[in-house]
């Protein structure tokens, strides 16, 4: 066997929670910036980007967060940042991701949405022809832009339909965008056949996972690591394998966690709770996917077994169709199986 890091560079996977412009690359980040010079903060520069990527909690990390998504202002901008985040994941050895899209952030700037979702489509099957990577789409509700924001997250949803499309989510901060509020949208948007994933459980406690399972039905949750703190709730989730996504480095980047060694994974896991690994917004965290994983089996205490087991669960509570999972999954059996 192989040193763990070479392990994990190697294995096959699949990543369930990224955000799309939260994984612009600091070359494309820099790049849009000098497009912009004088009308943005961000830094035009790639190496000052990590200064800039410090947060001082979570409000502050939403600031910065939207002063990149500034930045993308034309379906061009869309349509590199798309192509570009699936070349980054390929070069992992992503097969799949579910990335996590905010078009009402984009069409608020101007973008029309018919363009941005052709942007995005035609960038989706291109990365696969390039880069054999599948992408899809969760189009999320920015939380802190309130109920208007909502009803055009639905809109474009339901209207556009791009054919990457498969679930509606919820994101933002969860201070004071209390989750019930949204139970119409995705009511309506779970009735239209798509899957329900909102973040939830993050910088709040399991109240808002509650909120999350009982009034938006969901189906995965977006970090929920304050589930830890509730037993009730762990055997909830983890007796109907509602699986949480989990980002360690971006939990303590973002000050949802004071330490990475008092990040709740191993309760999580230990309580049975189906839980996937994930890079949240990779650049600005200063991590990959990879990373994430290696972060994992310290705080797991696992090796190349045990993280394909994370990498299968991964697959498992994907919304890859059946063949689509069989694929992937007899791929990373393969892999385990060289001894590499």
């Amino acid at each position: 066997m192989t040193d763990l890091p070479t392990f994990i560079a190697g294995m096959p996977k699949v990543e369930l929670h990224v955000h799309h412009v939260g994984s612009a690359s600091p070359r494309i980040v820099a790049e849009l910036a000098a497009r912009h010079e004088g009308r943005t903060p961000v830094p035009a520069d790639p190496a000052a980007l990590a200064d800039y990527f410090v947060f001082r909690d979570f409000a502050h990390f939403i600031e910065l967060y939207l002063s990149v998504v500034d930045l993308v202002r034309d379906p061009e901008d869309v349509w590199i940042l798309t192509h570009e985040v699936a070349r980054e994941l390929a070069r992992q050895q992503v097969r799949y991701a579910e990335l996590t899209v905010t078009p009402y952030s984009h069409v608020h700037r101007g973008i029309p949405a018919p363009a941005f979702c052709e942007a995005i489509e035609d960038a989706r099957k291109r990365a696969a022809a390039d880069f054999g990577i599948e992408l899809r789409w969760c189009f999320d509700i920015p939380g802190e832009a309130g109920l208007p924001a909502a009803e055009e997250t639905l809109r474009i949803s339901l209207e556009e339909r791009p054919d990457g499309l498969i679930s509606f989510g919820l994101g933002g901060p969860e201070i004071g965008v209390p989750r019930p509020q949204f139970k119409p949208y995705f009511d309506q948007a779970r009735a239209a056949g798509l899957r329900s994933v909102p973040h939830a459980g993050e910088t709040t406690g399991p109240q808002t996972v509650w909120d999350a399972l009982r009034d938006l039905g969901a189906e995965r949750i977006g970090h929920g690591i304050s589930a830890a703190e509730d037993p009730e709730l762990l055997a909830y989730l983890a007796e109907h394998r509602i699986a949480l996504e989990v980002c360690p480095t971006s939990n303590v980047r973002t000050r949802a966690v004071a330490t990475i060694d008092q990040h709740p994974l191993r309760r999580l896991v230990d309580a049975g709770v189906l839980v996937t690994v994930n890079s949240d917004d990779p650049p600005m965290f200063g991590t990959t996917l990879n990373d994430e994983y290696a972060v994992a089996a310290r705080l797991l205490g696992v090796g190349p077994e045990g993280l394909a087991a994370l990498a299968r669960d991964a697959v498992s509570a994907s919304f890859l169709d059946t063949a689509g999972k069989q694929r992937i999954s007899a791929e990373i059996d393969a892999y385990v199986a060289t001894g590499r």
